[in-house]
């Protein structure tokens, strides 16, 4: 179970990762329809396969992908943050709605082929080649009297792939399949069980076919229910408890070692407790980036070194460009190091992540090393 844990926390990283790509790659291939995409010529030079920002913000606009521009930079700086594109001379690493010139990787060849890269390749190649099979695997299969759309039983995915030269063995092929469930593309039709060459029930966890609306890269779910009891969920990558912090804390982070983590870059939660959910923001009022930015503001710039334990760092971050601490831990390595709720967060580990929004921080630093390194703009109250 424990195990299972683990490769689901790092799946649900995994799948936004690839949802992302998608929307990227979407994106990209309207440009190119659209020919916002082509060769153009500044200061003598020429740079093929680009497109000027200001433009796309137009694109984006006029496409209805945005309500305004604040939003489509909002979202343009999400894509770039995940290595989808980049400025031509790779000298910002903010995104900019200006006659600045920026390229896909793919078009330039400089998109990272890492293992998660080729998995998740892997997974929307094999996708594609089962949805157009006319006698596929994926049908509407039935487990405990629930039945699942487009499900497959983990032995005769083996099957498939060997068949269809996939894999060269029933070893190789569940090697496979646990990579794409470990990597978020496949999971077991009720989320209980690794892969097995087994008649249990999996499903392809993204549809690689729908069409993503680039809105959704930022969709938080920050409601109004102050007082509703919900259960966390992969889309929940905060905790704001409000009064029930304290509840929290005062068990100790020792306590929810056992626990869930989901997504998050605070202490872990479990899957299976009930907490209380409060979206309620405690800044008393809202900042910009170029508000922290502007000389003079009343804030106190602060370098925070923050050494995460077993448990993780031990504090909540929320909002969307900028982010800010909403909770810590009173017992963590954050609250040991300085951080405070309120603090605005500027940069981890050397990177600009002012113009991030909350879940893309929280990939950044789980993805990261364990000893993060927080530079914040302390408000002076």
């Amino acid at each position: 179970m424990e195990r299972t844990g683990s490769v689901r926390r790092k799946a649900l990283v995994r799948q936004h990762k690839a949802e992302i790509m998608i929307a990227g790659e979407q994106l990209r291939l309207r440009l190119h329809d659209s020919k916002l995409i082509k060769e153009r010529r500044y200061h003598l030079r020429t740079y093929p396969n680009c497109f000027v920002a200001q433009e796309l913000i137009d694109w984006l606009l006029s496409h209805k992908e945005a309500p305004d521009r604040a939003t489509a930079v909002c979202l343009m700086q999400h894509l770039m943050d995940h290595d989808i594109f980049h400025h031509v001379c790779d000298k910002r690493s903010v995104f900019k709605d200006a006659k600045l010139l920026y390229r896909f990787r793919k078009d330039d060849g400089t998109f990272p082929f890492n293992i998660e890269v080729k998995i998740f390749m892997r997974g929307q190649r094999l996708y594609e080649h089962l949805i157009v099979d006319k006698d596929s695997i994926l049908q509407v299969r039935e487990e405990h009297g629930v039945s699942y759309q487009r499900a497959f039983p983990g032995c005769q995915m083996i099957d498939w792939l060997i068949q269809n030269g996939e894999a060269e063995s029933r070893r190789r092929g569940l090697d496979l399949c646990r990579a794409l469930l470990e990597h978020g593309i496949i999971q077991h039709v009720a989320n209980k069980h690794d892969f097995f060459d087994s008649g249990l029930l999996y499903q392809f966890c993204i549809n690689f076919r729908r069409r993503r609306r680039l809105s959704e890269l930022l969709n938080e779910s920050d409601q109004d229910n102050e007082d509703s009891l919900t259960t966390p969920t992969p889309e929940d990558n905060h905790l704001a408890p409000g009064k029930d912090l304290k509840q929290v804390s005062n068990v100790r982070r020792g306590s929810l070692n056992a626990l869930q983590l989901h997504s998050t870059v605070f202490s872990p939660l479990s899957s299976a407790v009930v907490v209380r959910y409060n979206p309620k923001s405690v800044l008393r009022k809202n900042v910009t980036c170029e508000e922290l930015q502007t000389p003079g503001a009343p804030f106190i710039r602060k370098v925070l070194t923050v050494v995460g334990d077993d448990l993780g760092w031990g504090f909540v971050v929320r909002g969307r460009s900028p982010c800010y601490v909403q909770a810590v831990d009173p017992g963590s390595p954050s609250a040991a190091a300085g951080v405070r709720v309120r603090q605005f967060v500027c940069q981890v580990n050397g990177r600009c992540v002012l113009y991030m929004d909350y879940r893309t921080l929280t990939t950044l630093v789980m993805t990261g090393p364990r000893t993060i390194v927080l530079e914040v703009m302390d408000p002076l109250e």
